[in-house]
């Protein structure tokens, strides 16, 4: 009777009894402290699932919905900033710290490994393009730089993979503005090959690509539409220089064969123009050839016109015109003129550094919209090709010479360079490429 007044008294009262906190569905851990065993529990507690844990732990009740909830709650990228701020802030930091961001935390690793971030650095306009030159060491090993134009500094490189560091007559290629491939040539002990590996910009590290379907080296290599073309070379056997031609496509990650050459050929020079792949090499007999492939019809026909005849090496097709230069050590540039079929004078510097090798000019490559002179001791000229104004005299920042490393800046430097260089060249460069991050 007491109690029956009693709960009446609570209910007007507006309390509410509790109901008990054990989940007797999920676990009966806590039903009976007595209870030894699970098979002991069960009786008392009808319907209840086992226990995995022999032990009572703060986990032990959180279930797989809780802990995908705990995934999505991460820490901002900044403090007190939303994440869309936060990314608007990073893609403005210089291409140089980068390296260090990405040990800030995982966050930011993963960012950084993106595609999402460079694709915002690029739509921003805040892309930057290095310079990368692979170079051949006085000892024979391969090394690499990276020029960075905006602060002019070389950076660091993660070093070249083992089966590179000493490769003969490998082709080199970018693809998608970030990726730096590095195929097939010849190792020193096992002959030609037909490994291809790439390094990505934005990662700074490298990969593995599929092999090509024949070993070749010393060949022709370019890129036209993002994908990569291989065409001639040598290769041990009978049958040495080779007609065989490849393309890959990144896209599907797969080589195939295209049309063959007209004839068998070593390539020396080679540059896409007019849509065209152009090549310059020697033949099986030593004989000078040219051809020209098109990808439209898939067909190669030779090329006996007086481009080929005054063509020379280094050359680069820029903004329509093929250009090339007209002096060992870059001082003067000519271009192609269709409609007389010839090479005329088209820049001239009114400076030149010297005979040495050491000064000779091993590449051309476009830069933010300018020409890129590269050299054997690493100095690097800009040419505005673009300016309409070609008077040096008159246009001072027609032609700029770069402090870069190992960059001769004196008459007396320029002539003691000249006198060394007939002694020996202590590296010289193989390869040069523009990669964008």
């Amino acid at each position: 009777m007491d109690q029956t007044i009693e709960r009446s008294s609570n209910a007007q009262r507006g309390f509410r009894v509790q109901a008990p906190l054990v989940d007797s569905v999920s676990c009966y851990c806590n039903v009976d402290s007595g209870l030894k065993t699970v098979a002991g529990a069960r009786k008392f507690v009808p319907g209840s699932k086992l226990c995995i844990q022999s032990d009572i732990s703060s986990h032990a009740h959180k279930t797989k919905n809780s802990r995908r909830e705990r995934s999505r709650v991460q820490p901002p990228l900044l403090p007190g900033l939303p994440d869309d701020l936060a990314i608007a802030c990073l893609v403005r930091v210089p291409r140089a710290e980068h390296s260090k961001l990405r040990l800030v935390c995982k966050r930011w690793y993963r960012l950084l490994a993106g595609n999402f971030f460079y694709s915002q650095r690029k739509s921003l306009g805040m892309a930057e393009e290095w310079v990368y030159v692979v170079k051949r060491d006085r000892d024979g090993r391969i090394s690499w730089h990276a020029f960075d134009p905006t602060y002019q500094l070389w950076q660091p490189l993660p070093p070249v993979p083992g089966d590179y560091s000493e490769a003969l007559g490998f082709g080199c290629a970018v693809l998608s503005g970030c990726h730096l491939y590095l195929i097939g040539g010849k190792d020193p002990i096992k002959g030609s090959m037909r490994r291809v590996i790439f390094y990505n910009a934005r990662t700074n590290r490298w990969h593995r690509a599929p092999d090509m379907l024949r070993k070749r080296h010393f060949f022709g290599s370019c890129v036209i539409n993002n994908c990569l073309y291989v065409a001639g070379g040598e290769c041990e056997g009978i049958q040495r220089t080779l007609r065989s031609a490849e393309v890959y496509d990144p896209n599907r990650k797969r080589w195939s064969f295209i049309a063959d050459m007209s004839t068998a050929m070593v390539p020396f020079i080679g540059v896409v123009y007019d849509g065209k792949w152009f090549v310059k090499g020697l033949g099986s007999r030593r004989e000078v050839l040219s051809e020209a492939y098109n990808p439209d019809i898939n067909a190669w026909s030779p090329v006996n016109n007086r481009m080929a005849a005054g063509w020379r090496n280094p050359s680069i097709s820029m903004d329509g015109r093929l250009l090339a230069l007209d002096c060992p050590d870059g001082c003067k540039l000519r271009v192609y003129d269709e409609s007389t079929n010839s090479w005329i004078r088209f820049i001239d510097s009114k400076l030149h550094l010297g005979s040495s090798r050491a000064l000779e000019a091993a590449a051309l490559v476009p830069l933010n919209g300018k020409l890129c002179i590269i050299r054997n001791n690493m100095s690097i000229s800009i040419v505005d090709v673009k300016n309409p104004d070609k008077r040096v005299e008159t246009n001072p920042h027609l032609w700029e010479n770069i402090a870069g490393k190992g960059h001769f800046r004196t008459l007396f430097t320029n002539l003691w360079s000249s006198i060394a260089g007939r002694a020996g060249l202590k590296s010289h460069i193989v390869h040069c490429q523009v990669l964008q991050a």
